[in-house]
């Protein structure tokens, strides 16, 4: 593969560390470029959305021609890898900032965890959700969770619920089970985080770069 098919666009939302996921993918073998500029990411051969913070500051962030650019790359059929913020942004509201918009390319909304959340032996559990979680796939594994183990870092308070059940790729359990990933065509976006998650997050990323699914 070439260098300029291993070409990673990062987006630059203004939140988050946006060199760690870059360090990731270069770690993966790509070529990462972190941009803000609408032209470059409407071009980009691979696009990836990151984030931590507050979805209001990332509706904000991909309003006007920015975001016009994250729905032409999607459309487009080019790998969008979304992750935690750059997750839920593809839904088109959030709990966490009723009236904001997001990108709106998936149904469904984002909701916070209920606030008496307890594990199977009656414990109370903290939100935020941080640390280590299990995934469980729903169906056949996802191209880019074909590997063991599939254990990933987690920190969020707010979850996906999409209207339509069949694009979860993935779940995990902190007090019931919750949309981890979505999958569709050539959309990949997950709530932990690949770049924090060691072996495994490296396998993903892997696989990201070298077009496992596109």
């Amino acid at each position: 593969m070439s260098a300029a098919t291993r070409e990673v666009v990062v987006v630059d939302l203004g939140m988050g560390n946006l060199r760690s996921v870059a360090r990731a993918l270069e770690r993966a073998g790509a070529s990462a470029r972190i941009s803000s500029d609408a032209e470059v990411i409407a071009k980009a051969p691979r696009l990836v959305v990151p984030g931590q913070g507050q979805f209001r500051d990332c509706a904000s962030a991909l309003e006007g021609e920015l975001g016009s650019a994250v729905r032409a790359f999607v459309a487009s059929g080019r790998p969008y890898l979304g992750i935690c913020l750059g997750m839920q942004a593809l839904f088109a509201s959030s709990e966490e900032a009723p009236g904001a918009g997001g990108l709106g390319i998936f149904g469904g909304t984002v909701a916070r965890f209920a606030r008496d959340l307890r594990d199977a032996s009656g414990e109370r559990l903290k939100v935020p959700h941080m640390g280590w979680s299990e995934l469980a796939l729903p169906r056949a594994p996802h191209p880019m969770l074909a590997s063991e183990p599939r254990w990933f870092y987690f920190v969020h308070s707010y979850v996906c619920v999409p209207e339509d059940a069949g694009i979860i790729a993935a779940t995990a359990d902190h007090g019931g089970a919750f949309c981890a990933a979505v999958a569709r065509e050539n959309v990949f976006a997950c709530q932990f985080h690949p770049e924090k998650s060691g072996a495994a997050g490296h396998a993903l990323l892997t696989r990201y770069v070298e077009g496992a699914w596109s």
